[in-house]
């Protein structure tokens, strides 16, 4: 085993068995936080260098070197105020974020010493720092523009957007459909990813800026509409990002027990404790991403007897970065490639499914072998994708399931902006979604200043 593989298998949470997945035990953090003397001890091992390729491979271009220097010299507070001057949600993105593919892959250390500098922890360690100590917010507002702003979606992009846009001067009202802010970081993360209601403190931490308001219950195309807006605000921002779930097509596909993935997660992240979420006995997930993962593994944890996720290709086309895919594998979950699904077994309630082996043919398509097996289940999780809801979208062109945007990221539309995983701008990350609403917000203000010239 390299010094990579045993430092993956010790994040993943090896140590969670069979016996503890049925307590709320099973949902404890991911990644435990670092001591000060971890993370001075850390810090130690960057090589701050110039022009650092980790700075590059962070889409929201946070000054890496310099905020791990300033924890080196016992100044956490001041590495916090240089990640979030960049990515105001750097909290959850420090949880959250795959940095194996993204900062911690591009760290020179990986060639040195075959393991990264932990980025990831770092940010973390100092952010929470800051948090902890309940201080005036680390921003202020510039002087008021009198000009106001709709934001539609309180998830990453909408929230960062919002402070931006606070920050710059503009007032700002965020209608939300949900009960909550925080969008996926509040809905549709991994609980274990998420501990100790950190999603809601990050929310309440970024509102500190002032000038940014909330109306929950207000969803697009229900309760409010694009065109009003349009002629009540100054400039617009969606950040609606993919409500609805991709289907399988499959019959019985509406029957009990055969769920969204990204719905399950949600209500879970909703229930506590934990252990009084219902799961089944054998369950079934469906896909190749993050959240396919989130599902398997978390059902495993509720005490599900076994998981098993299907995937239509090999590993190394999933979209899952490889920790996660070996997280899933560390807690017992059975991952079975080159299947895809093809019915939905079911006598009164739901048996199981039918799976088709795959393969490819000499062109490269995926095919079917015409070999068939079957898994039994209880339950059934799609995590196949998700896709924009068409609701109130009117004037905003749309191509591949995505809102169109050009480089000031405006869309069709004139006046109404757009960010998040809604637009094609990046993977659908959170720390890009950040990215998307901070641009946004800058966007928005030049486009004020030049409508008010």
């Amino acid at each position: 085993m390299t010094i990579l593989q045993a430092k993956q298998a010790q994040k993943s949470g090896a140590n969670h068995s069979v016996a503890d997945s049925h307590t709320d035990d099973g949902f404890s953090d991911l990644h435990p936080a670092y001591s000060t003397l971890q993370a001075m001890a850390e810090s130690n091992r960057c090589l701050y260098c110039y022009d650092a390729p980790c700075v590059t491979a962070c889409p929201t271009s946070i000054d890496i070197p310099s905020f791990i220097r300033k924890i080196s010299t016992a100044n956490p507070d001041g590495a916090a105020k240089t990640i979030l001057s960049a990515n105001i949600m750097g909290g959850t993105c420090a949880r959250a974020c795959p940095t194996e593919v993204l900062c911690e892959e591009a760290c020179v250390r990986n060639v040195a010493e075959d393991t990264a500098v932990e980025i990831g922890s770092l940010q973390r360690f100092a952010v929470d720092h800051l948090m902890a100590r309940d201080l005036p917010h680390p921003f202020k507002r510039a002087p008021e523009t009198g000009k106001q702003i709709a934001i539609i979606g309180a998830g990453p992009a909408g929230l960062s957007c919002a402070h931006r846009a606070a920050m710059l001067g503009h007032d700002v009202t965020v209608f939300e459909a949900k009960a909550k802010p925080g969008g996926l970081n509040e809905y549709g993360l991994a609980a274990y990813k998420m501990t100790d209601d950190f999603a809601q403190r990050e929310v309440e931490f970024l509102l500190g800026i002032g000038g940014i308001r909330i109306e929950y219950g207000k969803a697009l195309g229900r309760d409010i509409n694009l065109q009003a807006l349009k002629d009540s605000y100054d400039a617009v921002f969606v950040g609606v990002g993919l409500g609805a779930t991709n289907n399988l097509g499959l019959k019985g596909e509406e029957f009990p027990g055969v769920d969204d993935a990204i719905k399950f997660i949600e209500q879970l992240r909703q229930t506590e404790p934990k252990s009084d979420m219902p799961v089944g006995n054998n369950v079934i997930v469906i896909g190749g991403g993050n959240t396919a993962i989130d599902a398997a593994v978390q059902a495993k944890r509720l005490g599900a007897g076994e998981v098993t996720l299907v995937y239509r290709r090999g590993p190394e086309n999933m979209s899952a970065t490889e920790f996660e895919q070996d997280l899933a594998k560390t807690n017992g979950v059975i991952v079975r490639y080159w299947a895809k699904p093809v019915a939905i077994k079911a006598n009164g309630k739901l048996m199981g499914m039918s799976f088709e082996k795959t393969e490819l043919d000499a062109s490269g398509k995926l095919v079917g072998t015409g070999e068939t097996f079957d898994v039994p289940a209880d339950q059934i999780l799609k995590a196949i994708g998700q896709k924009i809801k068409p609701d109130d979208l009117a004037g905003m062109e749309i191509t591949g399931g995505k809102i169109i945007v050009d480089d000031t990221y405006q869309t069709t539309a004139p006046g109404v902006f757009a960010g998040g995983d809604c637009i094609k701008s990046g993977e659908d990350l959170t720390v890009q979604s950040v990215e998307d609403g901070k641009q946004a917000a800058i966007a928005i203000d030049a486009f004020l200043k030049t409508a008010s010239a």
